[in-house]
């Protein structure tokens, strides 16, 4: 791995600062290979139980794509580009929605673009209070292709995320805060101190209790009311044989605090 990204673990928590703070810490595609490769060891890695993704310096959390590295593939053709750029992009927005164990924004400064669509398809995010937030692309001529055209409409809804998407204006944390895009807006200075307390306050319950929670949302919001309520009596009927289930309930009736073992 290389310095595109940064990767430590403490305390179970496993931190993937965005490592390129003299470009804004710009998604290119070895970037974007490398937080697969990361989250594809954290999944394996029983020891680790959340994520946090935050960005090194202190402008940015990530200004979106490496505009020069892209426009190569576009200059190419339709065919390259969707493959190198698109494909890439959504693959990796696509693994974070999806990811079993809670990953966790911590938006220190710029998420224009990419870095907006990451924020977007996160599980939870919190925003430092000099953080801001854009969806540019359309100043370049062309739509998001990370997800953030059916992300944001699904967070912040139609008319509120076509007005971001249609200007491309910047958008204040305390506005992500009112859209649905962060959970709570915090002083800079106590960014990575509120996020790291979000992921042990999650990291206290089970962690097979959590992963079906995520699966039962991420699936469910494309899927009708019955079909979402269907995931969730089959998430249920996973966790119904675990220890985790049969400790929470006698823990309760005990009067006690559970011991969860994640099996």
């Amino acid at each position: 791995m290389s310095n595109t990204i940064l990767f430590e673990i403490s305390e179970g928590i496993a931190t993937l600062t965005l490592n390129r703070p003299t470009r804004l810490n710009a998604i290119n595609y070895a970037m974007a290979d490398e937080i697969m490769e990361a989250l594809d060891a954290i999944e394996t890695d029983r020891a680790i139980r959340a994520v946090i993704l935050t960005g090194a310096g202190d402008r940015a959390f990530s200004a979106g794509a490496d505009i020069s590295e892209f426009a190569k593939s576009v200059r190419d053709g339709p065919a390259p580009a969707i493959r190198d750029f698109v494909r890439r992009g959504q693959a990796m927005t696509a693994r974070m929605e999806a990811f079993p164990k809670p990953i966790i924004a911590a938006v220190n400064g710029l998420a224009f673009g990419g870095g907006c669509e990451i924020t977007e398809a996160i599980h939870l995010a919190i925003a430092s209070d000099r953080a801001l937030f854009a969806k540019p692309e359309i100043k370049l001529g062309m739509p998001p292709t990370f997800g953030g055209t059916q992300r944001l409409s699904r967070l912040a809804g139609r008319k509120r995320a076509l007005q971001l998407l249609l200007t491309g204006e910047t958008f204040s944390p305390e506005h992500a805060l009112a859209c649905g895009l962060v959970n709570k807006v915090v002083p800079h200075a106590d960014l990575m101190s509120a996020t790291r307390s979000l992921a042990m306050q999650i990291m206290a319950f089970s962690p097979l209790a959590v992963a079906s929670i995520i699966t039962a949302v991420s699936r469910g919001l494309n899927m009708s009311i019955a079909e979402g309520l269907q995931m969730e009596s089959e998430q249920f009927a996973r966790m119904a044989p675990t220890h985790d289930l049969r400790e929470g309930l006698d823990a309760w009736i005990e009067r006690r605090q559970p011991s969860f073992a994640g099996c």
